[in-house]
């Protein structure tokens, strides 16, 4: 696990620091920072040089807070003298309300003005994956049993934001992601089994694909793709009949423009229900299916176009889903965080509507050396 956050985990230090994050050097040079940061630093410097103000941040709705961290590590990596800055702040993690304020920063406004946009889009990133995964973990619990979430939003984004992603994820609440760099600042490894490309380098064969993995990784719990022939059903029993109690899970993603095979064969179902894509009929007769034969201990995951409206509605059928994967859906931004000049010298100047709002829960944060 990695090191930093062991600590973290275990409350030898109170916040990661720049040791996981590893900033752009660049930030120092303003190179990240709109220009016109840039300019109100250099006239602050020149001929408000003695001035102090207390920069606040919040957002407007219910959420998970995440990035906390990291902007306190940015202020305390970049800014001029940090240790002379007063910062209060919330903790990744926490809940927080519509414009509650989740930091403040206090100090000449030239040593961390021009870091505010910087902070404002670390904030805005880290609380919308963070919430995202915490509404669909919590749909994922609905019907009284928590089933796990896979991030797998590897191929949704750059790969650059992977770890922060990542670590937004593990805030919301998944504790299994794709990737390793997903994994990297909270100290796991990607997991994974098998993609379609592996299927069609086996000519589509799922049996011979199945050997070739299972032969290849023999310690990892078996889990296979099923839907690569669009016959989840009859490829999920070629396999459990192969590989019976080694056969751990079986995942489905059918593309939501399909229909799969067993409904072709079972026409007299179709008529009551979309049968595109990974539907709870489609995932009821997989169940049904596996159980006939005896296969009880597989377990199904069901990925393609999940999210939190889509999970409660599968949870709410009681569809026997054990696992969801998503992707897309989680790195959806859908908060924005703002950053106001609220006090001048202490005192209450700021832009009609953002006075300074005290917030008891903020925590005053010790000043701590980047590496």
């Amino acid at each position: 696990m990695n090191k930093e956050i062991t600590k973290k985990l275990n409350g030898e230090i109170e916040r990661l620091t720049n040791q996981t994050f590893k900033f752009d050097d660049r930030i120092k040079e303003g190179w990240f920072s709109a220009v016109y940061f840039l300019k109100t630093k250099e006239i602050a410097e020149k001929l408000k040089p003695d001035n102090k103000v207390t920069m606040q941040f919040f957002q407007k709705g219910e959420a998970v807070l995440c990035g906390s961290d990291e902007a306190i590590a940015l202020i305390h990596t970049f800014a001029d003298d940090p240790e002379q800055l007063e910062i209060h702040a919330l903790k990744d993690g926490d809940k927080i309300s519509p414009y509650e304020p989740v930091l403040t920063v206090t100090g000449p406004y030239q040593s961390f003005g021009y870091l505010e946009g910087i902070i404002d889009g670390i904030l805005a990133r880290r609380t919308s994956v963070a919430t995202n995964v915490y509404n669909v973990v919590k749909a994922a619990r609905s019907s009284g049993k928590q089933k796990p979430i896979i991030f797998m939003g590897d191929r949704d984004d750059h790969y650059t934001q992977q770890a922060g992603d990542g670590y937004a994820a593990f805030i919301g609440g998944s504790t299994a992601q794709a990737t390793h760099a997903m994994n990297e600042w909270w100290g796991k490894t990607g997991m994974g089994t098998m993609p379609h490309a592996m299927i069609q380098i086996f000519e589509g064969d799922i049996v011979q694909a199945t050997k070739a993995y299972y032969e290849q990784y023999p310690d990892d719990n078996l889990t296979v793709l099923v839907d690569y022939n669009n016959d989840v059903i009859s490829d999920a029993l070629k396999v459990a009949r192969e590989f019976g109690d080694t056969l751990k899970a079986v995942r489905l993603d059918t593309s939501n423009n399909m229909v799969d095979k067993y409904f072709l064969r079972n026409q007299h179902l179709m008529g009551t229900f979309d049968p595109r894509g990974v539907n709870p009929q489609l995932i009821f007769a997989l169940r049904d299916a596996l159980d006939a034969e005896g296969y009880h201990h597989v377990k199904i995951i069901a990925s393609g176009g999940f999210n939190e409206e889509r999970i409660c509605a599968f949870e709410k059928e009681n569809v026997p889903v054990d696992m969801y994967g998503i992707g897309r859906n989680l790195l959806k931004i859908k908060i924005g965080f703002t950053g106001d000049n609220v006090l001048l010298n202490g005192k209450p100047q700021s832009k009609e509507g953002r006075q300074f709002w005290p917030n008891p829960r903020l925590e005053k944060v010790n000043y701590v050396k980047s590496e």
